[in-house]
C-alpha cells in the first residue's frame, strides 16, 4: 500500500446496525463510483468484541475520552498492512451520551448499559390488562421502579403527542379527548437497552398495522385504534429523560438510575 489509511471509531445507538446499513447502500452504488477511479473500500467490526480488539490497536485511552461522536487518525501504509482495507468499525457503547467526558474503552470493556424508559398505559386499558401487562413486563426483564396514577393535564397531552397528530385539528381534538377521560398509569421500567425494547415491543401506534406485523404486539393486543392505541412510550434516550423527569420528580426508587441527575435535555 502506498497511501495512507483512515481509521474511524464511531458511536451511536445501534451502531453496528446503522454502520451496515449505510455501507449495503454504499456498496450498491460501487459501480457508478467506480467509474471515476475513486472507490473506496470499507471494512467494519462485526462485534463489540472485535471493535475493542481492532481499537487497542490504533488507539490509545487518550484518545478515547472525549465528549464527541467520533475519532479519527490517518495511519501510515505500514500500519496498513494489518487492515488490508480501509477500515470504519464502529464501538456500540450503550445509548447514552454523558454529559461529562468518559472513556469510550470503559464503554466497551462494561458492555450494555441499564437505562430507564417511560411506558404510560393510557385510559382504560391498564384497569382491564394490568396484571396481564406487568407480567408480560417481568417476562421481557423489566424492573418497574416507578409507578403512579395521574389525570393528563392538556400541556401535559400535547408534550406526548407527536408532531402529525397535532397538524390534523381533528385528530388532535380525538386524542386530547381520549387522555384525558380517565386515569392514565405511568410506570417507569429499567432493563439494558430498555428505549427500543419498549418501543419494539408495542409495534405500530395503528394498531391494525401492528396486528398486520405480529399479532403478539402489545398495540395489536390492546388497541382499539390510532387513538385508543393503548400506549405511549418513550421514543428516544433523551424523551425517556425528558418524561422520566416530568412524571417522576420527586425522583425514583433505583439507586442506579443516575440519569436525572446527570443528564441534560
Amino acid at each position: 500500500m502506498t497511501n495512507p489509511v483512515l481509521v474511524c471509531a464511531l458511536r451511536r445507538i445501534n451502531a453496528f446496525e446503522v454502520l451496515a446499513d449505510a455501507l449495503k447502500r454504499f456498496r450498491q452504488c460501487r459501480e457508478k463510483l467506480s467509474k471515476s477511479g475513486n472507490l473506496l473500500q470499507t471494512v467494519m467490526a462485526l462485534t463489540p468484541e472485535v471493535t475493542f480488539r481492532q481499537a487497542i490497536l490504533f488507539f490509545t485511552e487518550t484518545d478515547f475520552v472525549t465528549d464527541g461522536g467520533s475519532i479519527l487518525k490517518l495511519l501510515s501504509p505500514q500500519h496498513a498492512c494489518c487492515l488490508l482495507k480501509s477500515i470504519c468499525f464502529a464501538s456500540l457503547v450503550g445509548e447514552s451520551q454523558r454529559c461529562r467526558a468518559e472513556s469510550l474503552f470503559t464503554y466497551l470493556q462494561t458492555g450494555a448499559q441499564i437505562l430507564c424508559t417511560v411506558l404510560l398505559i393510557k385510559p382504560g386499558a391498564w384497569s382491564r390488562s394490568l396484571p396481564r401487562i406487568l407480567r408480560k413486563l417481568d417476562l421481557e426483564k423489566f424492573s418497574v421502579v416507578g409507578m403512579k396514577h395521574i389525570n393528563l393535564e392538556p400541556d401535559i397531552v400535547l408534550g406526548l403527542l407527536s408532531s402529525e397528530v397535532k397538524q390534523d385539528p381533528a385528530v388532535l381534538e380525538a386524542h386530547c379527548t381520549y387522555l384525558a377521560s380517565g386515569t392514565a398509569l405511568v410506570l417507569c421500567l429499567q432493563r439494558p437497552n430498555a428505549v427500543k425494547k419498549l418501543i419494539d415491543l408495542l409495534g405500530p401506534e395503528d394498531p391494525i398495522l401492528a396486528q398486520a406485523l405480529d399479532p403478539f404486539l402489545w398495540r395489536a393486543q390492546y388497541g382499539i385504534s390510532t387513538v385508543q392505541n393503548g400506549f405511549y412510550g418513550s421514543k428516544s434516550y433523551q424523551i425517556a429523560v425528558r418524561d422520566m423527569k416530568l412524571f417522576f420528580p420527586e425522583g425514583l426508587c433505583c439507586a442506579e438510575c443516575q440519569m436525572l441527575e446527570e443528564e441534560e435535555v
